[in-house]
C-alpha cells in the first residue's frame, strides 16, 4: 500500500521562499507521474505542479515561474521549490500520483503572512 510523507512547509512572509518534500513508499515510484496537490481553507483540493516519470513538468498557471517540482528516484522522493510566495499560497500542500491514488498522506501546512 502506497504511502506518503510530506514535509517542509511552514510560516513565511510573503516573498520568501520554501522547499517542501515528499517521501513515497509501497510503489515504485520512477514509473509513477507525480503532482502537488494543495488545498486552501474552504476549497477543493487543486493540482498545482506535476512532473512526469520522464521529469517533464507541468504547473497551474497560478503558480507558474515561481514553483519548481523535482524529483530524486534513487531516493523516492520528489520536491516543491516555493519562491516568491504570496499569502494566496496558503494551504495545506499533498502530494500524490497523478492521478491521484485514494490514499493521501496528513500534508503539510504552508502559511504566506503578508
Amino acid at each position: 500500500q502506497v504511502q506518503l510523507v510530506e514535509s517542509g512547509g511552514g510560516l513565511v512572509q510573503a516573498g520568501g521562499s520554501l522547499r517542501l518534500s515528499c517521501a513515497v513508499f509501497g510503489i515504485i515510484f520512477r514509473f509513477y507521474p507525480m503532482g502537488w496537490y494543495r488545498q486552501a481553507p474552504g476549497k477543493e483540493r487543486e493540482l498545482v505542479a506535476l512532473i512526469t516519470s520522464g521529469g517533464s513538468t507541468n504547473y497551474a498557471d497560478s503558480v507558474k515561474g515561481r514553483f519548481t517540482i523535482s524529483r530524486e528516484n534513487a531516493k523516492n522522493t520528489m520536491y516543491l521549490q516555493m519562491n516568491s510566495l504570496k499569502p494566496e499560497d496558503t494551504a495545506v500542500y499533498y502530494c500524490n500520483a497523478d492521478p491521484p491514488s485514494a490514499t493521501w498522506g496528513q500534508g503539510t501546512q504552508v502559511t504566506v503572512s503578508s
